[in-house]
């Protein structure tokens, strides 16, 4: 089966909302085996949404709407269907007594708009919404199935998974096939390199694996499609195997599973107390160390020394050594890192000083330069690195670098 999912709103096309849902769809019907090959995304018009549903029908048997269920005038998803596949609209009397029920229960006067929402197609039926007062509507004619649902991700995501995602397994039982994803993380290697050690792997075509570029790292995505879960799982894993092989020690993680969670772990099994000392980053590798459930059993202090001053009366780094290399230097990161580990008594410690911008930099040391020292029962090492993009960027690619020294050491 193939899917069609149009977003309908305006909003959506002026960038005032990001669109959440239509992602959510196409991982829920994913796991149905159903085909989705397009994404559409249209204001709120009834001559383009007519145009793109019927271009939809066209080249999918099953089309999802979300969005223009409401009580408005501009709110006509529902309208535009029936005219769409010849259907008038008819009022639902269970529907029109919950939204009646509704009002009664708020003592607000209903408006003859809000009855407007109990409208279905006269073949169609009425998906309920246990989260407001637009139900969403389905109908199956001609070979054609289409869903209509709300657009607020509070109302629409519990009348996916309850009511269509029940429906389709059922329509698609013992005909249907399933997709599985797995997403292998890689830190440490930009995506031209890591795609390069794959390279041949990119032609498979069942499963497929593509590469996906995020701040700081990279995604791996494997895809199978198969007639059972585990049969996708068995196909992926021969893969997976092969990618792991070639990207080696740069692969630190699957599906949602974080490079701060992939250091806790590690830190946990290896029983070492972690330190740090921030400054350009202001605190943000503590806060996503913090985010690791656990992560009290091996995260002992953090230190933001953001000011020299800091760096000096916390640290105990020497004042001399800021004077003469400067604070963002690979001395002072040492310093800073060392200095850490002086004053919680922690295994392991970074240190990090940079220049996150967008002023501040000179030739000799410029914006995206940061320094990050790891101090280790080994000794201490520094590397240095020069990060592009926003002072954000410069932010979160800094504790991805930190956060990756410090994985590498914790591996060996």
């Amino acid at each position: 089966m193939r899917a069609e999912i149009i977003s309908v709103g305006t909003e959506l096309l002026l960038g005032d909302i990001v669109d959440t849902n239509a992602p959510y769809v196409s991982r829920q019907l994913s796991t149905l085996g159903i085909d989705v090959y397009y994404r559409v995304t249209v204001g709120d018009n009834v001559a383009r949404l007519s145009d793109a549903l019927k271009t939809a029908f066209s080249r999918a048997d099953l089309v999802i709407t979300i969005g223009g269920l409401g009580p408005t005038e501009d709110d006509l998803t529902k309208e535009t269907i029936a005219e769409v596949m010849g259907e008038r609209l008819v009022t639902d009397q269970e529907s029109e007594k919950v939204i009646r029920d509704f009002f009664e229960r708020r003592g607000v006067q209903i408006a003859p708009s809000n009855l407007k929402q109990a409208l279905i197609p006269e073949h169609g039926f009425a998906i309920p919404n246990g989260m407001g007062t637009a139900p969403g509507v389905g109908i199956e004619k001609d070979g054609k199935i289409a869903f209509a649902l709300p657009g607020p991700p509070g109302e629409f995501i519990p009348m996916l998974d309850n009511s269509i995602i029940p429906w389709l397994s059922d329509k698609t039982a013992g005909t249907a096939s399933v997709i599985v994803s797995r997403t292998l993380r890689v830190c440490g290697i930009g995506e031209s390199a890591a795609e390069l050690k794959i390279k041949d792997l990119l032609d498979n075509r069942n499963p497929t694996i593509a590469p996906y570029a995020k701040s700081g790292e990279v995604h791996f995505r494997i895809t199978a499609k198969a007639a059972d879960k585990e049969s996708a799982l068995t196909m992926i894993s021969g893969l997976e195997a092969k990618a792991r092989e070639r990207l080696g020690e740069y692969v630190y993680g699957i599906d949602e599973e974080t490079l701060e969670y992939a250091v806790v772990r590690a830190l946990i099994e290896r029983k070492l107390k972690l330190a740090l000392a921030e400054s350009c980053t202001g605190g943000l590798i503590g806060h996503r160390i913090t985010n690791v459930p656990g992560s009290s059993e091996t995260f002992l202090a953090g230190v933001v020394s953001y000011s020299n001053k800091a760096k000096i009366d916390i640290l105990g780094v020497p004042a001399e050594l800021i004077e003469k290399h400067g604070a963002v230097s690979p001395e002072v990161a040492e310093a800073m890192a060392k200095g850490a580990v002086a004053r919680t008594v922690a295994d392991v410690a970074l240190g990090v000083t940079g220049i996150a911008g967008p002023g501040g930099g000179t030739p000799e040391k410029p914006v995206g330069l940061v320094y990050i020292g790891l101090c280790t029962p080994d000794g201490t090492e520094v590397t240095r690195n020069v990060l592009g993009g926003s002072r954000q960027d410069v932010k979160l690619r800094a504790s991805q670098s930190a956060l990756n020294m410090l994985r590498m050491f914790l591996l060996h």
